[in-house]
Parts: structure tokens; C-alpha cells; sequence
């Protein structure tokens, strides 16, 4: 589908736009999705929108707390990836559930992508989604009723790690915040999505949520229950001083009536003892608590590779697309950067690149319903160079 990925350090116009010219005059209808990290946000944005405004480069993308370039992690930058053909893209805003157009704005989404579909699973659905909205898995759920199968699903969601609302998705002319960018990418074969978290045989209920908080666990208050299970199962001691600390090693895990489980990272707390998670809670849904010394990350590396064969044969000399969730990074240390050795390794790719997400978007077998997960990655082929 591509054939670049380019990471830019620093601000530097010239090179960039000396980037962008030569890839226009090998693929004169290019265009470039555009990864940025956080700490970059207020500089390289404007100036990628200027560079692509005054080349007539079409250009989307969006911020991530980190950068994945060559299989480590980047905090300062932008990495571009290059379309051959720039794809469908679209950014909308609006996407608040209290603001008056949400609903509409979510018809929108699915009605443009139909209009857009000349024969089914013909290509994947990237979906990049703020962070912030607390809604996602409901507007999948959307999305997945009007489009069915009729495209591979994947994506992630962009922002701030410190969970602070910003602007953070772009194309050549605005920049938003509660919104989405839609790519429709033509004969993709999609993404794999995996996190091999283990979860344990006691299972709760969350008898009262509200989107994404939950409020009560077997009828008590959300927090007062967690802290109990934690110091039983683990023996450790949380508390409102060193939650958030601490809770993303112990992350909730929804489970589904498949056995598939959902990672829910806690982020937050309230006064009356609910907890936040990123990512919807459905109401009395059969909750387990999770650890992060449990992820099996030799059997998350395996799997990938093997997804990764299986959608498209070898990777040899090609690239990965990958987003690879923070907190995952956060509880895993230096064992997030072997994992995406490893997944290169075991794959052959030339080279890891993508973005540190909160939240990704994928389903674990082909096909499948599209799901709102935590704790994951994706990976997905970009540039694929026969050998």
C-alpha cells in the first residue's frame, strides 16, 4: 500500500519538505498520515499543515504521548508515513456525548464510509479516535451495525497520557478534539490485536455503571471493592495517594461470553468511590481483576507474528505499523521495548513504527466485531518490500 515511513526529530521544514517532494515524484497522488508526539504538539503540527498546505500534499493524523520509531520509543518528533495513493480520509468533530450533533455526526461517519465501499471487505477501516470521548465501544457498536463486515476493523486512540483534553487529531486545515479520523484504506488486510493478559478465577460484577466509571462492584463502592481484591490476590496496598500509580499494574478485565477478555485500565477515582477506566464498563458486566506480571508477552509476540503471516504471508524486509498501549509500557518498563524487538524479530520486518495509544481497536480473530481495547497492541503491515 506505502512504501515510507520517514521519523523527523527535529522541526525542520526543509527536510521535510525535501521528504514530501521526493516521494511526490515517485508517487504523484501520495498523501501522508502524520504521527506527533505530545511534547511537539504546538510547533509541528502547524508546521506539517503548512509544508502540506503550500506542496498540495493531502495530510491527516494525530498526537500520541510517544512515537514508536525502529522499535523503540520517541518523545519528541514526528514520524510520517506515506500513502501511495492517498486513501479516504475523513476528521469529524462533534463527537461529545452532550453536544447536540453527536448522534448525527456518528450516521455521518458510517453513511460516508458506505457511500465509499465499492465491493465488501475490499479494505480496512482505520479508525483514529481523542482519547477523552467516553464513548468509544458505543460508537463502534454504531459503526459495526451499519458496516457489518463489510471492512476489517483496527485503530487507536490519541491525546495526553496526563488524561487533559487537547486537540490532538489534524488533517491540512483544522485541528480537533472529541473527534475521529477515518481512514478507508483500499485492499488492506487488516490488523491483529493482542495483550495475553491471564485473569484469574474470581469474577465480580459491576452492578452500577455510568460509560466509562464505574460505580459499584457487587453493590458496594467501585474503589472499596478493587482495594480489597488487590491486597487479597496480590498483597498490595492501593490507596488515593498512589493510584495512579499503582492501578495501572492491576487493570479490570471485562469478561465476554466468547472468554475473550477486554482490558479496562483504571485512571482515575471520584470522591464517592468510583473509578474511571479508559473505555466503557457495560452495565452488570462480569468484571476479574487482572496483574501485569501475568501478561505473557512471549505468547503476545507469537501471536502477533502469526497474525501477521497469516493476513499477509511474509513481512521480510517490510514494515509494521503498530500502536502499542501505554499503559501496557507503564507496567511491562523495559520489557515494552524488547516486545517490539521481539515482534520484529519474529516477523523479519525491517522496521517497527507507530505511536503509543490509549486505547486500541481490533478484534482477535479475522472478521470479528470490532472491540475497544486497553492494554494491547496492534500491528498491522505498511510497507511490504518482496524479497
Amino acid at each position: 500500500m506505502t512504501t515510507g515511513t520517514v521519523y523527523f526529530e527535529n522541526k525542520a521544514p526543509e527536510e521535510i519538505e525535501a521528504c514530501l517532494g521526493e516521494w511526490r515524484r515517485c508517487c504523484p497522488s501520495m498523501g501522508v498520515l502524520a504521527l506527533v508526539a505530545e511534547s511537539d504538539r504546538e510547533t509541528m503540527v502547524p508546521l506539517l499543515q503548512d509544508v502540506c498546505r503550500r506542496m498540495k500534499v493531502p495530510l491527516c493524523g494525530a498526537v500520541f504521548p510517544a512515537l514508536i520509531v525502529d522499535a523503540r520509543f520517541r518523545t519528541t518528533g514526528c514520524l510520517l508515513l506515506r500513502f501511495d495513493v492517498m486513501p479516504y480520509a475523513a476528521l469529524y468533530d462533534s463527537l461529545s456525548p452532550l453536544h447536540p450533533e453527536y448522534d448525527h455526526t456518528i450516521r455521518r461517519m458510517s453513511d460516508d464510509v458506505v457511500s465509499r465501499l465499492d465491493r465488501p471487505r475490499s479494505g480496512t477501516l482505520c479508525m483514529i479516535f481523542d482519547s477523552m470521548i467516553p464513548t468509544i465501544a458505543t460508537i463502534l457498536d454504531e459503526i459495526y451495525l451499519k458496516l457489518a463486515d463489510r471492512v476489517r476493523y483496527m485503530g487507536a486512540n490519541a491525546g495526553s497520557e496526563t488524561f487533559q483534553p487537547m486537540p490532538c487529531l489534524f488533517d491540512n486545515n483544522r485541528q480537533v478534539s472529541n473527534g475521529a479520523l477515518f481512514m478507508l484504506l483500499p485492499d488492506h488486510p487488516g490488523a491483529v490485536t493482542e495483550h495475553c493478559y491471564q485473569a484469574p478465577e474470581q469474577v465480580l460484577s459491576a452492578t452500577s455503571t455510568e460509560g466509562n466509571r464505574i460505580i459499584s462492584i457487587d453493590w458496594r463502592p467501585a474503589f472499596e471493592v478493587y482495594q480489597e481484591v488487590v491486597k487479597a490476590q496480590y498483597n498490595v496496598t492501593i490507596n488515593r495517594e498512589n493510584f495512579y500509580q499503582l492501578a495501572v499494574h492491576f487493570p479490570f478485565g471485562i469478561m465476554r461470553a466468547n472468554n475473550e477478555i477486554i482490558v479496562r485500565m483504571p485512571v482515575a477515582l471520584e470522591e464517592d468511590g468510583s473509578v474511571f477506566c479508559v473505555g466503557e464498563v457495560p452495565p452488570n458486566a462480569l468484571l476479574t481483576l487482572l496483574q501485569a506480571p501475568a501478561v505473557d508477552s512471549l505468547q503476545t509476540v507469537e501471536k502477533l507474528a502469526h497474525g501477521l503471516r497469516d493476513l499477509g504471508g511474509t513481512l521480510a524486509g517490510g514494515s509494521i505499523l503498530s500502536f502499542y498501549c501505554a499503559g501496557r509500557r507503564i507496567h511491562l518498563g523495559e520489557r515494552a521495548e524488547c516486545e517490539l524487538t521481539e515482534i520484529q524479530q519474529a516477523t523479519g520486518a525491517m522496521q517497527v513504527a507507530g505511536a503509543l495509544s490509549l486505547g486500541e481497536i481490533g478484534h482477535s480473530m479475522q472478521g470479528g466485531y470490532p472491540s475497544f481495547h486497553n492494554g494491547a497492541i496492534v500491528c498491522c503491515t505498511w510497507d511490504r518490500h518482496e524479497s
